[in-house]
């Protein structure tokens, strides 16, 4: 049977608290939430009703499971801050939500015998309801990232299933990384989404979202399926002018776009060369005419990598 806890919530936010809103759906009591802002503020009234919010340490002290919920760099200080005055106390379970770090930073907490655990949700948040349905949507969940100790690690995975989501395991060494892969693939992927729909507005499309909102679902199901198999376009197709056109018109129109057009544009050219769906010498063309809107040494990493044993007469057979 799962033993219940009683929850205390530092860092109202987004994810603090719709996860203690998770857990108090799973029949855990949510004692206490700590969170200064206007919008915690309101967060917490529309999704922990009738729960108190009060000063950090006193959450802590109320608490048998304290949710850490602050920005990553905030967090050393918060434990370190929590541990020294005592609100940290023995046999209690600390969790924080931290992608990038693991059980390091919980390390003056595991010191006056706290159980630590470091949970990370996977997902975006709205910072509503909305996300309470998508901690348990189907088929099987949010994906929390995980990071225990041997003795801890039931205790973890019982909390995201109490959740509605499917755990996975994460070294402690390899959190950082575990991070990077989410933030660059969630977070860019809004800068260039948003790009992308500025640069056909700019071209007079009226509905930007709708027009690429099909082209992306479709593009996203098939990258997550097929990796790199999944790529198609002028740079995989080897259509330097059209390229070369795309970028002639981004520079007229939208310059603060240029540069990340080029960039993605070098990484997509990597890809379709590496696994040789470009031949080396349509492969130069491009890089020629990316290097002529890149102000970084890219041509010349990747003619070291790529070209340097080129043969024009071969590459064309």
């Amino acid at each position: 049977m799962t033993h219940h806890y009683r929850v205390g919530v530092v860092g109202a936010g987004r994810v603090g608290a719709v996860l203690a809103a998770g857990l108090r759906r799973a029949g855990h009591t949510v004692v206490a939430a700590a969170g200064e802002s206007d919008a915690s503020r309101r967060r917490a009234a529309d999704l922990l009703p009738g729960v108190p919010l009060r000063k950090p340490s006193d959450v802590a002290r109320e608490a048998d499971l304290l949710l850490l919920t602050v920005p990553d760099d905030m967090l050393p200080n918060v434990v370190q801050v929590l541990a020294a005055s005592g609100a940290i106390h023995d046999g209690q379970v600390v969790a924080h939500t931290s992608g990038r770090h693991g059980l390091a930073v919980l390390a003056p907490a595991a010191a006056v015998g706290a159980r630590i655990i470091a949970l990370h949700p996977a997902m975006t948040f709205t910072g509503t309801a909305v996300d309470l349905e998508r901690l348990a949507a189907p088929p099987s969940g949010c994906v929390f990232g995980l990071t225990a100790d041997t003795d801890e690690r039931a205790l973890a995975e019982q909390l995201v299933t109490d959740l509605g989501g499917r755990a996975t395991w994460v070294p402690e060494e390899m959190r950082t990384l575990y991070h990077a892969g989410l933030a660059h693939g969630a977070n860019h992927l809004v800068t260039l989404v948003s790009e992308a729909m500025g640069l056909l507005s700019a071209a007079g499309v009226d509905d930007p979202a709708g027009t690429l909102r099909p082209l992306l679902d479709a593009a996203l199901d098939n990258a997550l399926a097929h990796g790199d198999a999944a790529l198609t376009g002028p740079i995989v197709r080897g259509d330097v002018q059209t390229v070369a056109a795309h970028l002639r018109d981004i520079s007229r129109n939208a310059p603060d776009t240029v540069a990340s057009y080029v960039a993605m544009a070098w990484a997509t050219l990597d890809r379709a060369v590496t696994d040789g769906r470009l031949l080396p010498i349509r492969a130069r063309s491009m890089a020629e005419v990316l290097a002529a809107y890149d102000g970084s040494d890219q041509r010349a990493r990747f003619e070291a990598r790529f070209l340097r044993t080129a043969t024009p007469g071969v590459d064309q057979q």
